[in-house]
């Protein structure tokens, strides 16, 4: 009976090493690694009918750094989760959206390092056109602690969009 414990306890062993071998190979990205110097909380303001209210976004790196998840307007009933992660050579986001939708975004490339623009890929919870959804998001790194944030939303083909200035909480 103990030599069937030390074998069974040998074998998980050898499944779980191996099983960490197996893990995905996740590409390098100049785009993640520039998203992921977000991770903390920020405070700071957006732009709603001509007047700035305050706003907040927490980042944290989550699933052993492969994801980062966004928290717009946290611990408010309209705060919003963005998902960032690779897929391959692609930087993917997907938007969990208080308009009850979840558009996804393939990351493309700009001349400017410090900016990280996110383009619409699909979505699901969008019947047609005239729902309303993200169409882009653009990320711009002023410095270490502070960043803006332009999230674009399209609706009946006409594009709002809302612009965030915020600085890391100290």
């Amino acid at each position: 009976m103990k030599a069937v414990k030390i074998i069974l306890a040998a074998v998980l062993l050898v499944g779980c090493m191996a099983a960490q071998h197996m893990q995905s190979v996740v590409q390098a990205s100049p785009a993640f690694d520039k998203m992921k110097t977000l991770a903390g909380e920020w405070e700071g303001s957006a732009l709603e009918g001509g007047k700035r209210i305050p706003a907040r976004t927490i980042f944290r790196l989550v699933s052993d750094g492969s994801a980062l998840m966004n928290r717009l307007g946290p611990d408010t009933p309209d705060e919003m989760i963005t998902m960032f992660h690779m897929d391959g050579p692609e930087l993917l986001a997907t938007h969990y959206c208080s308009a009850h939708n979840q558009p996804r975004f393939r990351a493309v490339s700009t001349s400017d390092p410090n900016v990280v623009l996110f383009q619409f890929k699909d979505a699901t919870n969008v019947a047609g056109p005239q729902v309303g959804r993200m169409d882009h998001v653009k990320f711009t790194m002023l410095d270490a602690d502070h960043h803006i944030e332009e999230w674009s939303f399209l609706q009946n083909g006409k594009l709002d969009t809302g612009r965030f200035e915020f600085h890391r909480k100290r």
